[in-house]
């Protein structure tokens, strides 16, 4: 068998483009991947085409051969774009080799350890803070706290056990606060305003009034400070109970420093890429939860990097919040993995989500049911992407 071809489709899911990979080879096998172009990795397709182009007529089921010989053709540029792209070959050739013995990816991996996930409802009120996003979405607007303790509240009816949330402000408007990402306050500095730390309070407490006091509630800072801002944070927020802080940082040290001032579990890493990138927080026991990007890593390296902080006695968590291909292929990983902690979906999105593939997520009590499908278990539905051609994405 043989690399033939392939397809790179894109497919407009409201505010962003979901990426999708299709190999296919001289015997009528494909192989399909989801990747993420339209979070902070412009012209990742590009890459991903010109990666393709050196592996037509090489054998898919030799995986790791390609996987190396494609790090080894960017090793002066590791990480970043250049693995991303690596990564969305890896997973469909790992679709294309489960599909080619019948076998389902989880069974390539070693097979599924268990038959079901815990999930946790991600970008709680994230989305509905934005009444275009709403509107999108066809979900009510979050304005105010007494509607963040509704959400809570459907969070809880649909069976989930956790929940992961975001900064909000209600200072008139509702707001996400994202100064990260170059949002309107509070960039570059990254410094700690005390109305950030008030307004969590509040909204934390929302949260929990509406989902109860059983409700894992995740609380997810991103890059949105430095280390002196962090630990100002957490410190404030030590005792409300909740699961995880989730960090993310470039400076192993730096949150080494934050995990030892609170009592809070501290998750992060889902931004790092490789068993080199990861090595040092492990290294200095940084993170409780190791948080690994299969759509960026690759779900073959995944469990290479899983493998590391199990000897760190260390649990791991995929980030998710893509489409449900992304789904599906981190459901094959949490499967199999040895080291599971919890697992992350978003269950808010565009209603044509569930139309893009032959698969939708089938939720029961809080938790994801794993598949048993040859590959991944499903195909996708290009008829959907012609009515919903990419918006952000030139094509």
């Amino acid at each position: 068998m043989k690399i033939q071809s392939f397809k790179i489709l894109h497919c407009n899911a409201g505010w962003r483009d979901f990426s999708f990979l299709k190999i296919i080879t001289d015997e009528d096998i494909s192989g399909i991947s989801e990747y993420n172009e339209c979070y902070g990795s412009p012209g990742l397709s590009i890459i991903i085409d010109r990666f393709m182009n050196k592996i037509i007529g090489e054998n898919p089921i030799n995986h790791e051969r390609i996987h190396q010989y494609l790090y080894a053709s960017s090793r002066q540029a590791p990480g970043g774009i250049a693995q991303q792209a690596i990564a969305a070959i890896e997973n469909a050739l790992l679709d294309l080799k489960g599909k080619k013995l019948n076998v389902p990816v989880h069974t390539l991996l070693g097979g599924a350890i268990r038959n079901k996930l815990e999930l946790y409802w991600s970008h709680c009120g994230t989305y509905r803070i934005s009444k275009e996003l709403s509107d999108i979405m066809e979900k009510p607007q979050v304005k105010s706290l007494e509607d963040l303790k509704q959400l809570g509240k459907d969070v809880k009816n649909a069976g989930y056990k956790g929940l992961k949330t975001n900064i909000f402000t209600f200072n008139g408007s509702p707001k996400l606060e994202m100064q990260g990402f170059a949002g309107k306050s509070g960039w570059p500095e990254l410094n700690v305003d005390k109305h950030i730390i008030d307004s969590l309070k509040k909204q934390i407490d929302a949260l929990r009034s509406g989902a109860g006091e059983d409700m894992g509630i995740h609380l997810d800072l991103n890059f949105n400070f430095k280390t002196e801002g962090y630990l100002k944070i957490t410190q404030a927020l030590d005792d409300l109970n909740l699961t995880w802080f989730e960090i993310d940082t470039y400076h192993p040290e730096g949150l080494r420093r934050i995990r030892d001032a609170n009592k809070t579990p501290i998750a992060s890493c889902e931004s790092l890429f490789g068993i080199r990138e990861f090595r040092p927080f492990f290294e200095n026991a940084s993170m409780d939860v190791a948080i690994i990007d299969i759509p960026w890593n690759g779900i073959w390296l995944g469990m290479k990097i899983a493998a590391m902080a199990e000897a760190y006695e260390t649990n791991v968590a995929p980030h998710n919040f893509y489409g449900n291909l992304s789904t599906l292929m981190s459901a094959h990983f949490c499967a199999a993995v040895p080291n599971f902690r919890v697992m992350e979906i978003d269950p808010d999105d565009v209603p044509w989500k569930d139309d893009i593939l032959t698969w939708q997520p089938e939720i029961k009590d809080g938790h994801l049911l794993v598949p048993n499908l040859p590959g991944w278990g499903a195909d996708l539905n290009e008829e959907v992407f012609k009515a919903h051609p990419p918006k952000f994405i030139k094509t």
